[in-house]
């Protein structure tokens, strides 16, 4: 704004000062005219001075200009002063420059000189004073008498040098720039004062607003509290002070139950005052250093400071809890609400805040799936940690291996021994992964992660194919030992199994009666309709199907009638009932599956045996055949011992018979899926 201003001052300064000049050209013309209208073209052509009449003349036209006429000097065409209204003169000697460029260019030349002749202008001695100095061209038709013969009119013939009083021009110019500058200087200052003020008030406006923004962009809108932005930069402070000192965080994630129940039949704005309600809650209730924060939708999140330990964080996700114990009031209704909180804690979950965030929702997730109302994160309810992703990558490498001999994956087989006789009279296979750095991994490590990733398609097809060239090269050497081969209830719900089956046992030449497949209880109640036709199938092919884990489920008497099965395997959750000192009762139960189960003519196996006083008790029930730890472990192909007998059990055996090695089997495992099983075997 300066600078413009300034610019606006010279450029008007300039033209005023231009101006200027036009009009003392224009004044110097006139006084010309007058002054050489009584000077003989002869004087100009031939340089000589005016005569004393002729300087008197010259001095009287002029004389009209006297207020303004300074000095009036004529200068002949070789630059000789004939004429000087001056008594004396400063100098006898043109501006040559100048004169030359006039008579040449026939048009006057000014320029604003200073005049220190104090007496001329009538000022004191030694005084400067702006002179306006035009050299004016002169022309033979402006001059007295006609030119010469050998002139022509309008050639210049010499110039008059007329000086006019520039200081009362000089001193207007300079009020006039004085005030151009001062209207121009007041009306900057006055549009810089308002574009201060707009800009300034612009500018806070702005900034309330970037405040504003800033703290809607940490907060949530609805409750207040801290957002998911917040929390997260709150978590990673708090993280890295706890790394620092030693000390654990804590981190709760909980959400309300059915809330979108609670919004599509009360409405979003009842949806939302509930949410309102149960934010003043959860501030009211915690320490002070907790952060509680909305991560969106019905959503909470708590943190928690150094908590001194994983049950003491529980404590408290149980305490926010009890929160909702009270009815929240939304108009006139009185609304029970439930919540599920999950609970993860750092050092022991988890070793940043990602990672405890992703905790503390698997935890969560896990207290809504299993109605627990609370819990804490465990590896084995987070199917996407990372170690289980590391080791699926691992699981999809060992299964692409391409040779036999590659494969890191194995069959294990487990002898089935007859009661009446002690033979062994087939086997079931269990598969291994001989990882290259956990070492032999039982299924249980697995197999929940191939049914969850889908790959237990490729698990199951690798069991069957491994299975079928081990019956193969048995045949050779002689030897028709029937093998078991689990099924999951994700391959026996297609007929693609059946295919399968059919195409490995033609393909190597093996009898479909030396092929058993075993399938849950639970997978057949669960999808009988699509099960069914697929073991009929399997019937037809002449594979013998077995119900595993018989007594879990909700099979009823007429659809044991009607499944096309060969035999029932009884959990082994029964079998570890009939060891000394087990469940009253539990010998009934066992006969009754044995009596069921032989009245519809199906051969009946006991898994789990592991000593001869249970083995005894269930050669009296009329068990057909049996397997545990007391006859063996699951072994390599190599490790198996045909034709070999074994002492028919005595009922009631003296347990302390049972051979080294074995081990008791009072623990009850998961039922999560078929897969799983035999975790121990």
């Amino acid at each position: 704004m300066t600078v413009l201003g300034l610019a606006l001052v010279v450029v008007s300064s300039t033209v005023m000062e231009r101006q200027a000049t036009r009009d003392g050209m224009a004044s110097a013309e006139s006084v010309q005219s007058y002054a050489t209208g009584l000077v003989p073209t002869e004087a100009f052509v031939l340089a000589s001075a005016l005569t004393p009449e002729q300087s008197a003349a010259v001095r009287a036209s002029v004389a009209g200009f006297a207020d303004t006429l300074v000095e009036v000097r004529l200068w002949a065409q070789d630059g000789t002063l004939i004429f000087s209204t001056a008594d004396r003169t400063t100098s006898g000697f043109p501006d040559g420059a100048r004169l030359d460029a006039a008579m040449a260019s026939g048009e006057p030349d000014a320029r604003v000189v200073n005049d220190v002749r104090g007496d001329v202008l009538g000022t004191a001695s030694g005084t400067q004073s702006d002179v306006l100095d035009v050299y004016v061209p002169v022309t033979a038709g402006e001059t007295l008498g006609p030119p010469s013969s050998d002139l022509p009119s309008g050639e210049v013939v010499g110039a008059a040098e007329v000086m006019l009083d520039h200081s009362g021009s000089a001193a207007a110019l300079a009020d006039a720039t004085r005030t151009v500058g001062i209207v121009v200087a007041g009306g900057l200052v006055a549009l810089w004062v308002l574009l201060f003020r707009t800009v300034l008030t612009t500018s806070r406006r702005l900034q309330a607003t970037a405040l504003e923004n800033a703290r809607l962009a940490l907060l949530d809108s609805l409750t207040g509290l801290p957002n998911r932005r917040m929390l997260a930069e709150r978590m990673r402070r708090t993280i890295a002070e706890a790394k620092e000192d030693g000390t654990s965080v804590g981190l709760m994630m909980l959400d309300i139950d059915h809330f979108k129940d609670i919004n599509d039949s009360l409405g979003h704005d009842r949806g939302d005052e509930l949410l309102e309600q149960v934010a003043e809650r959860l501030r009211g209730a915690l320490r002070e250093n907790d952060v509680v924060a909305r991560l969106g939708g019905d959503e909470f999140a708590v943190l928690l400071p150094d908590v001194r330990s994983v049950a003491n964080a529980e404590r408290l996700a149980r305490r926010v809890r009890g929160l909702f114990a009270t009815p929240f009031v939304l108009g006139e209704l009185s609304l029970h609400v439930e919540t599920s909180v999950g609970v993860a804690c750092l050092p022991d979950h988890a070793n940043d805040s990602s990672s405890l965030m992703r905790t503390a929702d698997v935890a969560m997730y896990a207290a809504k799936h299993h109605r627990t109302g609370v819990s804490v994160y465990s590896l084995d309810e987070d199917d996407s940690s990372p170690a289980r992703l590391v080791l699926l990558g691992e699981l999809h490498r060992a299964l692409d291996a391409e040779e036999p001999g590659a494969h890191e994956l194995e069959m294990h087989y487990q002898p089935k021994i007859d009661l009446a006789t002690g033979r062994t009279v087939g086997f079931e296979a269990l598969m291994r992964w001989r990882h290259e750095t956990r070492g032999l991994l039982a299924p249980a490590a697995f197999i929940p992660l191939a049914e969850q990733s889908g790959l237990i398609h490729d698990v199951t097809r690798f069991a069957l194919t491994a299975c079928v060239r081990q019956l193969a090269l048995w045949s050779q050497d002689g030897r028709s030992t029937p093998v078991a081969v689990n099924l999951s209830a994700h391959d026996v719900t297609s007929t693609d199994v059946v295919v399968l089956i059919e195409r490995l046992l033609a393909e190597h030449d093996v009898p479909a009666a030396l092929l058993e497949v075993e399938i849950t209880e639970t997978a057949l109640v669960a999808d009988r309709s699509r099960v069914v036709p697929v073991l009929e199938r399997l019937g037809t092919l002449g594979v013998r199907v077995a119900i595993d884990d018989f007594g879990i489920g909700n099979t009823s008497i007429s659809q044991l009638r009607d499944l096309p099965v060969d035999e029932l395997k009884i959990d082994r959750l029964f079998v570890a009932d009939l060891q000394a000192g087990g469940r009253e009762g539990s010998e009934v139960v066992v006969r009754a599956m044995v009596d069921l189960a032989h009245s519809f003519g199906l051969r009946v196996v006991a898994e789990g045996v592991e000593d001869e006083h249970t083995a005894g008790i269930l050669a009296g029930l009329g068990v057909d055949q049996a397997q545990g730890f007391l006859y063996s472990r699951a072994l390599p192909p190599a490790d198996l011992s045909f034709g070999v007998l074994v002492p028919t059990p005595r009922r009631g055996a003296d347990e302390s018979t049972r051979p080294a090695g074995s081990r008791p089997s009072g623990r009850r495992r998961p039922r999560t899926a078929h897969a799983t099983r035999h975790s121990n075997e």
